[in-house]
């Protein structure tokens, strides 16, 4: 297995974080991007098989989901049945047109998928459309995007799992709160000093705080409802993959998601909560291997049983990792095994254990020379959520049209459309995930 200081300088130039810096560095220009260059001549890919978005008219409140999602017995729970289901991500909706959204989401019902995770933040200043861009400022306009993203969810049938602030610098993130509240640069990517202080500092917390009870208490201009009373809400997230490298023992980071989780479940007592971290730090015997150490201060174990999470969050990116075959791993063997792991690990401490984002690239020098073996090592790992009985699966990223009428453009390599053999892939694994839950 690899020196976890050794996989670290692939892990930074590659994968994971090069993802991050891709996909929206810059302020709007990835949305910009989708709206302007891509309606060049000539590069239109969208199918005739894509369910075209329509508008909604009107705004009173469509067909609600019965009941709010619950967890009994180390299971899901959805309208008083165990529950299991396949879904996926897309980050953008926040700060995309109706169509977009509309897209988007339709061709994720069509696909079967009922769970989408979406963000629910923005704090760069330097976007017209943030939904923080000062510390306590929430301009109303801005949540329109947002508002009509959970009505047409509801129109669909799907649940939304929002989180409430980034790890990393995209939409403003952690590193926002600290140049706001304490001058300093950011320093993610590297020791995470600065960018750790976000969990210690009261003025931070505070901020924080004060904007997830402004979303989760805000009224929706479409449904009507409060945030907190809409069932297609399941789950708020504390944050998008939380990390402390500065502080190897975990403790600061596990003090702030208690009190946070803690807090949000005050505020949404019949809404979920989660971490919305990757599962790094949940140690095993006999292994360096950086995913399973101490590395970036998080301890997966502790942090799942807290008392308001009510489940454990799972990521996979083996190549941004170092699990690929030049240090001698098979990345899809090694995912297989990580997946098992952290169900098991769950069912232990009663939780259930969502996939909730994962992803291969094609990279013959990473053991995924083309798209049908990316199709075989998904399948691989989602047959091992099944067989481990699972709680759920979402794929990184689903994508669909842009204001231009063209497909989404692939900035990290994961990008999933339909109609593709991949979502074939995906549908079959939603349909069989339910298929496996107990009677």
């Amino acid at each position: 297995m690899n020196n976890p200081n050794q996989a670290e300088p692939d892990f930074l130039a590659d994968g994971r974080l090069s993802r991050r810096n891709i996909m929206l560095g810059g302020g709007l220009g990835a949305i910009a991007l989708a709206g302007m260059v891509l309606a060049a001549p000539g590069t239109a890919q969208a199918s005739e098989n894509i369910q075209r978005p329509t508008k909604v008219p009107g705004r009173g409140p469509g067909p609600m989901p019965a009941s709010f999602v619950q967890v009994k017995g180390g299971e899901f729970a959805r309208d008083g049945r165990p529950w299991r289901f396949g879904g996926t991500n897309c980050y953008y909706l926040h700060a995309s047109s109706h169509y977009m959204i509309d897209s988007m989401l339709n061709n994720a019902a069509v696909m079967k998928m009922q769970v989408v995770r979406a963000w629910a933040f923005n704090d760069d200043p330097n976007q017209s459309n943030a939904l923080q861009p000062a510390p306590y400022t929430y301009p109303e306009d801005n949540y329109d995007s947002l508002d009509y993203t959970v009505y047409k969810a509801g129109q669909l049938g799907l649940k939304l799992v929002l989180p409430l602030v980034n790890n990393w610098p995209d939409y403003g993130g952690m590193k926002q709160y600290v140049s706001w509240f304490l001058g300093l640069p950011d320093d993610s990517y590297g020791d995470g000093v600065n960018h750790d202080r976000f969990y210690t500092d009261d003025k931070i917390r505070k901020c924080y705080l004060a904007y997830a009870d402004h979303v989760i208490n805000r009224k929706n201009r479409y449904t009507g409802l409060r945030y907190r009373d809409d069932p297609t809400i399941m789950t708020w997230e504390l944050a998008n993959e939380p990390r402390n490298r500065s502080d190897k023992s975990g403790a600061p980071v596990l003090a702030w998601a208690d009190a946070v989780s803690r807090h949000l479940k005050t505020s949404a007592p019949r809404q979920l909560v989660a971490i919305g971290d990757e599962g790094m730090g949940m140690e095993r015997a006999g292994s360096s291997d950086y995913p399973y150490s101490n590395y970036e201060g998080n301890r997966w174990l502790d942090l799942t049983r807290l008392p308001a999470v009510d489940y454990g969050t799972v990521h996979l990116y083996p190549f941004g990792w170092g699990e690929v075959p030049s240090n001698g791993v098979d990345p899809v063997a090694w995912g297989k095994q990580w997946i098992a792991d952290h169900i098991a690990a769950g069912k232990k401490l009663g939780k259930p254990v969502v996939l909730e984002e994962f992803g291969l690239q094609i990279d013959a020098t990473k053991g995924v020379p083309s798209e049908s073996a990316r199709d075989a090592g998904y399948d691989a790992w989602l047959t091992t959520v099944e067989s481990s009985q699972g709680a759920g699966t979402q794929f990184w990223i689903l994508t669909a049209l842009t204001d231009a009428g063209i497909n989404y453009p692939d900035y990290d390599g994961f990008r999933i459309v339909y109609p593709s053999s991949t979502a074939n892939l995906f549908t079959k694994h939603a349909v069989q995930l339910a298929a496996t839950v107990s009677s």
